[in-house]
Formats: structure tokens, sequence, C-alpha cells
């Protein structure tokens, strides 16, 4: 696990991926991109984002803005990474602790197969200290490991958390396992 330290000593990150197959291209590229309606929670939606649903929501535009800018797709919501996801945040922010390694011990695969996702592959970034889902995501986009994990084109799903106190961020980046013809 590599960490990164950001530019002022309140801001950390962290990157984890494990890839079972190829990934997708990486590219080079800032901030910019429009929302799709796609990327906005509508009311039937919003508690997929927890308690923190407008920063997870403006989080997962930011994201599909800068795939979009690279020719990968948007990324879809999981029930199942965002309960991941979300777990993790609070599992770090209630022990003051931003780590890959949960507080039991679970490592991003752990959690992400006891939330009941079954992948093909995964990542996760993390971070602690960013104010904005803006700082985080320009954190994570100046950041090698963390930018690969976003502009994995492989990647189909993703699930956000953001706990307090101290700003607490997971994504969880997720590939479904493909089904066989008899559904297995």
């Amino acid at each position: 696990m590599r960490k990164h330290r950001g530019k002022t000593s309140r801001r950390w990150m962290a990157v984890a991926v494990v890839a079972l197959g190829t990934g997708g291209a990486v590219g080079t590229t800032g901030l910019a991109g429009t929302a799709e309606a796609a990327d906005v929670p509508t009311t039937a939606t919003a508690t997929l984002f927890g308690p923190h649903q407008k920063e997870t929501a403006r989080l997962l535009t930011l994201v599909n803005g800068v795939r979009r800018a690279v020719g990968c797709p948007s990324l879809t919501t999981n029930t199942k990474l965002m309960k991941s996801a979300r777990k993790h945040s609070a599992d770090m922010a209630s022990h003051r602790n931003m780590s890959h390694t949960g507080s039991d011990g679970s490592a991003p695969s752990d959690r992400i197969a006891d939330a009941g996702y079954e992948r093909s592959a995964y990542g996760e970034n993390v971070a602690h200290g960013y104010t904005t889902p803006e700082s985080v995501m320009a954190g994570w986009m100046s950041s090698p490991g963390h930018r690969r994990n976003i502009l994995d084109c492989s990647f189909k799903e993703i699930g956000l958390g953001l706990a307090q106190p101290g700003n607490y961020w997971t994504q969880d980046f997720g590939r479904p396992r493909a089904r066989t013809k008899d559904g297995k």
C-alpha cells in the first residue's frame, strides 16, 4: 500500500487496486466535465448516497466528468459498493485512522465481498482532510495511483462514502463478475 501526503499536514490519501483482468486506458485530463442527469440523485435514490448526499453526489459527477473526457463510460452507483464505501469511511472516522485496512483488520476485498458485491476486479481510493468534493478529486487526480483507479475504463460501478469528523472519503470501484448462461 502506498500512502500519499497532500499539500497540508491535514490531508492524506491512499490507493489500492486489484484487477483480475486487463485494465482500461488512462489519459491526461483536468477536472473539466459536465454533469449528466444520471449523475444527480433523484428523491428515490437520495438515500443511496447517505447522510452526505450532496457531497457524494457531487463527487460522482466529478468522477464521471473526467471519465467521459477520456472516453470512459460513466460509472453507475451500486448499492453494495455504496454500503462498503460508507461503512469504511465511518470506520476510519470513528477510529481517526485513514487506511485501506479496517479497524477489524479487513482489506478492501473483504469489505466489498462482505457487502455482497461479486466482482471480477475492484479498486479503492481513500482520503482524509479534504473539505470539498472538488478538493479531494483534485488530490486524487494529481496522484498516479488514484487517477488510475478513477480512469480505469474497465470499472463499471462505484460506491462513495464520506464520514465525519475529519472528512474521511472512500471510493470503491468495481467490475461485476460475469454471469454464465445458467446464471452462476
